[in-house]
């Protein structure tokens, strides 16, 4: 989003949070906020304690898996803290405005988690293609072998994010009461809160670095997701026809495992696309209408960013066994 400083009486003043500006939200919309956002905290919280566990005692087959799962639950974890719990703070009636070096920290923290957040999803989703089309089995050796590259892709994903989120540092600064936006371009990776406003040299460079998050951190990824995801259930699909007329086949035998992951990280991603279709598509209708849409279209949108954080631990719960019992446990006790 691009945010531009103007000063207004306070009557007029549309006040800066989450969105960008404060959304009319029900006791009750809040209450359940609250709760989403609490079960993102605990849920990728436990699927990184459990899951790194296992992955420090243990090595071997699907290590590397575990290794993208751990990854992608830290950026949900680290969203939820340093953003959608101050988003519950907000809501709750507590006027935060952040300093000019805590607005420029903040956004940078903000623009980098939330970049990482969608291309960790994406590297997941396009592995988990890639090992459906392997033509021979994973052994034991390969998921070892397989491990530093993917701590060498991941560790490029969050520094080339990083790298993009260097102007959120440096063109950031803060509002105050009788500061409000004009909205530009809504990005749900840019948008700024608590008061934090963006302040480039021009609407221009503002505009591009806006369309750009849009374009590479938004709508590119969910298209790849999309892809690999039609091409995990077409490569199923043909696997399944392998096993129809070659059923001692020694790949097939790792068809039924493979098939089980299939259904848990397909149905990951479907939610992740679902989740940020709904968010982009509401919060841009909304900007271009300049304003005049229903302001639930935010609300949607701001729900719709948080369900896959929060339900994420759950789906992948169905097929780790290991963390499973671990929820189970908890809910339990």
């Amino acid at each position: 989003m691009v945010a531009m400083e103007n000063s207004m009486n306070h009557d007029d003043l549309d006040e800066l949070v989450g969105m960008g500006l404060r959304v009319s939200v029900s006791s009750a919309q809040i209450v359940f906020y609250i709760i989403l956002v609490m079960m993102g905290i605990l849920g990728n919280a436990t699927v990184v304690g459990v899951i790194g566990k296992s992955v420090i005692l243990e090595s071997g087959r699907g290590r590397n898996s575990d290794i993208i799962i751990i990854n992608m639950s830290l950026s949900n974890l680290m969203v939820s803290v340093m953003r959608n719990m101050l988003l519950i703070i907000s809501d709750l009636g507590l006027e935060l405005y952040s300093s000019k070096e805590w607005c420029q920290f903040l956004m940078g923290i903000w623009v980098w988690l939330r970049s990482v957040n969608v291309w960790s999803t994406l590297y997941l989703s396009a592995f988990h293609f890639q090992t459906l089309r392997r033509v021979t089995p994973i052994t034991v050796n390969l998921g070892s072998r397989g491990a530093p590259s993917s701590l060498l892709s991941l560790a490029l994903i969050w520094l080339l994010n990083f790298v993009y989120s260097i102007p959120a540092l440096v063109f950031s600064t803060n509002g105050d009461v009788n500061t409000t936006e004009t909205l530009m371009l809504v990005s749900s990776t840019t948008r700024p809160l608590l008061g934090c406003v963006w302040n480039f040299p021009s609407t221009y460079s503002g505009l591009a670095y806006a369309t750009t998050s849009v374009v590479i951190h938004e709508t590119i990824p969910v298209i790849l997701m999309a892809f690999t995801n039609l091409g995990s259930l077409y490569t199923l699909y043909t696997h399944g026809k392998v096993r129809s007329t070659a059923p001692d086949g020694p790949i097939i035998k790792r068809v039924p495992a493979e098939k089980r992951a299939a259904k848990v990280i397909l149905a990951l991603i479907m939610l992740f696309i679902a989740s940020w279709g709904t968010s982009i598509i509401s919060v841009n209708y909304f900007n271009y209408s300049q304003g005049t849409s229903p302001e639930y279209l935010l609300v949607l949108a701001r729900f719709a960013n948080i369900i896959f954080i929060a339900m994420s631990p759950l789906i992948l719960a169905v097929g780790h066994r290991r963390l499973r019992s671990t929820f189970k446990f908890l809910i339990s006790h």
